[in-house]
């Protein structure tokens, strides 16, 4: 084989090596970028659901507040008259 040949050939396989090596790096970051994205949604929704359980507590806390200090009562459902 020449020398010529040699050389084409492993500066083929060099750079089929580089090529195949750069895809796997670029599919790992794009992994991990990916993952990054499901772990901040899961902060998000967690900080989602601590917000709407505050907001519930302030809530139960005024109802609380507005039934002692004013009477509550059922209302008195009347009879559908549009029939």
């Amino acid at each position: 084989m020449s020398r010529a040949a040699k050389l084409t050939l492993g500066a083929a396989f060099c750079g089929s090596a580089l090529i195949v090596w750069g895809v796997h790096f670029l599919q790992q970051r794009e992994r991990n970028t990916m993952y990054q994205g499901v772990l901040r949604d899961d902060e998000r929704r967690r900080e989602k659901m601590r917000q709407r359980e505050e907001d519930y507590q302030r809530s139960m806390q005024k109802r609380e507040l507005y039934e002692r200090v004013q009477t509550v009562s059922k209302p008195v459902l009347e009879p559908d008259s549009h029939q």
